[in-house]
Order: structure tokens, then C-alpha cells, then sequence
């Protein structure tokens, strides 16, 4: 088996579990931008103690090498547990994060999410660096 056959994909408007990458089409080589990353952007996943998302990874491929390169790996780690029971802790995580980029060449970038319940998805956006 691989790991290709175990990651789910769709598009993000229509299923809460996709991992939606927002950034700019176009960057300006060695010059810093944001990438946000979050899941339920337009179908809200479900976020409770018994279902959650887990974690965002992302990574980017150039356009010029075979390899892809793990740009961040953001955990969420309070689900409202806590000793009086599920949903009743002081603390949820949002399924959100952001990270500052610089690149030095066009490529693609691209996310994996992880649900305790329904596993990886993934999805995708190519990216131009302009010199």
C-alpha cells in the first residue's frame, strides 16, 4: 500500500475535511508572504472531542526539483477534553494557522490535514515566483 491511496481530495467548497491553502497566485523572489491554512473554510468541521482536526501540514515542490520540502507542521491539541469530561474542558483549537514564506522559485504548494476520524486530505495551489 502507499501513502497515495490512504489521502482523501475534493474540493474544499464541498467537503468540510480539505485542507484550504490561501496565498497569492504570484511573489516576488526572496520576498516574504503569508500562507493561511484552515479546514471548514465553507462547510464547518465538526470540532468537538470525539471529532477534530488534528493537524495541518504543508509542504512545497518546486517547479525545478523532485523533491517536496515540509515548510510547517501546526498541531491543535486542546479539544475541550478535561477530568470532568469530553466537550467540558476550558479550551477548543481552531483548525488555523499561517506561516511566513520566502521562495526562490515557482512551484506548488501543498497541504495534508489530518481528522481523528476520516483520515488525511490533501489539496493543492501552484505558486509563480516572478525574479
Amino acid at each position: 500500500m502507499k501513502f497515495a491511496e490512504v489521502i482523501q481530495t475534493a474540493d474544499w467548497k464541498a467537503e468540510k475535511h480539505v485542507p484550504v491553502i490561501v496565498a497569492p497566485e504570484s511573489v516576488k523572489a526572496g520576498e516574504k508572504f503569508i500562507v493561511e491554512l484552515s479546514v471548514g473554510k465553507e462547510i464547518a468541521h465538526p470540532n468537538t472531542t470525539e471529532h477534530h482536526i488534528r493537524s495541518i501540514r504543508l509542504y512545497f515542490k518546486p517547479d525545478a526539483g523532485k523533491f517536496a520540502y515540509e515548510v510547517g507542521c501546526f498541531e491543535f491539541t486542546a479539544h475541550a477534553e478535561s477530568a470532568e469530561g469530553p466537550n467540558k474542558g476550558p479550551v477548543l483549537a481552531e483548525p488555523v494557522a499561517q506561516a511566513a514564506l520566502k521562495l526562490t522559485g515557482s512551484g506548488t504548494l501543498l497541504a495534508v490535514a489530518y481528522c481523528n476520524i476520516h483520515g488525511l486530505w490533501e489539496s493543492s495551489q501552484p505558486i509563480k515566483v516572478e525574479a
